[in-house]
C-alpha cells in the first residue's frame, strides 16, 4: 500500500470540514465553567489539607 501525502491531506481536510466547531459564546461559557470548577476544587483540597494536618498533628502530638 503506497503512501500519498497529497491524498492524506485531502482526507484530513474533508474530515476537518465535518467537524462542528463551537461558537465563541460556547467557548466562553465553557472556559468560565472550567475556571469556576478549578477554584472550587482548590478550595476543597485546601480545606481538606488543613483538616488532615490538624488531625495528624493532634494524633502525633507535634506542635
Amino acid at each position: 500500500m503506497a503512501f500519498s501525502p497529497f491524498k492524506f491531506l485531502q482526507e484530513v481536510r474533508s474530515e476537518t470540514a465535518k467537524v462542528t466547531w463551537p461558537t465563541r459564546r460556547e467557548t466562553t461559557i465553557t472556559t468560565i465553567m472550567v475556571f469556576v470548577m478549578v477554584a472550587l476544587a482548590s478550595i476543597f483540597f485546601f480545606i481538606s489539607d488543613l483538616i488532615i494536618r490538624y488531625v495528624v498533628t493532634f494524633l502525633l502530638g507535634v506542635q
